[in-house]
């Protein structure tokens, strides 16, 4: 059973207090499948890391959205991380369906897992073309080798430098793993399972990706530990550009 932070009941009420009859629907996404692990998420907040990671994500449709909506929203923003949601996005009725070539990762990541709290789900009838998705992920591959080759340089040779790069890195990369997994028809919201795949895909030694994907749950590594991954960490978003460069859907 899909567990709905109690949370998000609450932005339902402000939003509507906000909005009223111009909030189309509300959707949360990225949820745990079980109440067991709502509870553990709710319970993970021992650092600043950790917090960021376990904000409940949603999106608010809403008729308009003018700047009095805005300001409105702006002032309760930091009772609703208190609470353990990120900010919501909030999309006008009329851009929804035009934004979804714009933010094909975005979009698809919600359409892939997200549950209704409020009124109809706005995905349907629609859906995020696949070319728009692999286009996506190679701007997405590309700029991520290119930060990782930038941020190298500006480490100066120094171990803990390195190790910050890694560790601010290994998110974003989680993400874009899975974002590829998604363009191959892979219905896996882990993101261990996107990095055994990724492996797979990429002829890959055993273990590398999903080890700096590992690193997306700390906040960080040791200098010896990040002068050993990073050469492996490279070759590996290397070959992940050059592969999504050349899918097809043939």
């Amino acid at each position: 059973m899909r567990y709905v932070p109690d949370a998000v009941y609450t932005l339902k009420r402000e939003l509507r207090d906000i909005f009223g009859a111009r909030l189309r629907s509300l959707v949360a996404y990225g949820l745990h499948t079980d109440e067991a692990a709502g509870a553990h998420d709710r319970g993970a907040h021992a650092g600043t890391h950790a917090h960021e990671r376990t904000l409940t994500q949603t999106m608010a449709v809403v008729d308009t959205v003018a700047h009095d909506d805005l300001r409105a929203c702006a002032a309760r923003v930091g009772s609703w991380h208190d609470l353990g949601l990120a900010t919501p996005l909030l999309v006008a009725a009329h851009e929804f369906e035009r934004s979804l070539d714009a933010f094909p990762l975005e979009f698809g990541a919600i359409l892939a897992d997200y549950v209704v709290v409020s009124g109809e789900s706005p995905f349907n009838g629609l859906n995020v073309d696949t070319a728009d998705i692999r286009r996506a992920c190679e701007v997405q591959a590309r700029s991520h080798l290119l930060h990782l080759r930038e941020g190298y340089l500006e480490t100066e040779g120094r171990g803990d430098a390195l190790a910050v790069l890694i560790a601010r890195s290994a998110a974003p990369f989680a993400a874009l793993l899975k974002s590829v997994a998604r363009l191959q028809g892979l219905s896996t919201h882990d993101a261990a399972a996107a990095a055994r795949h990724a492996e797979r895909a990429l002829d890959l030694p055993g273990g590398i990706v999903a080890e700096v994907v590992k690193l997306a749950n700390v906040s960080e590594i040791s200098s010896a530990e990040a002068t050993r991954l990073f050469p492996s960490y490279l070759d590996a978003v290397e070959r992940l550009a050059s592969y999504v460069d050349g899918w097809s859907l043939a």
